[in-house]
């Protein structure tokens, strides 16, 4: 079963089980996904809609740290439990050993030796970890094994 498909599946369940939300936040994961279609007049696969959950999960855990210097309890609330329902449609992370060990592979690969090959190395990570890890700590782990 496709993600969008599952999504909207997830969605119909909890319009009947009433669970309100829950269901907002499906929501909010189908406007975005549509709104992607729409701007770029395109159907989302499996990757694009992967993409877009990251992207979704990166701005609550932003909200998240803007909400805790505020002292704002109540919508870090809001946003952890979005961050959860988000989280269900993700694949299940990659620990750091494992994140290491494509590291190590795609540097070999790519026979990277300094900081101008970086790109080259993300290229070949990149699809290997999408959405199983955050790309901002592999690129630092990158970063630190070519500099």
């Amino acid at each position: 079963m496709s993600l969008k498909l599952r999504i909207n599946d997830d969605m119909k369940t909890a319009m009947k089980g009433g669970d309100k939300q829950r269901l907002g936040v499906i929501r909010l994961i189908n406007a975005a996904i549509k709104q992607r279609e729409v701007d770029e007049r395109i159907t989302l696969d499996d990757a694009q809609v992967l993409a877009v959950l990251e992207k979704m999960l990166k701005q609550r855990k932003d909200s998240v740290t803007q909400f805790e210097a505020a002292a704002r309890d109540d919508l870090v609330a809001v946003e952890r439990f979005e961050m959860e329902v988000i989280q269900a449609y993700l694949p299940a992370q990659l620990d750091e050993a494992e994140v290491e060990a494509i590291v190590s592979k795609a540097i070999a690969d790519a026979g990277a030796s300094s900081a101008k090959d970086m790109g080259k190395v993300v290229g070949l990570v990149k699809p290997l970890i999408a959405g199983r890890a955050d790309m901002g700590k592999v690129s630092a782990l990158i970063k630190t094994r070519l500099g």
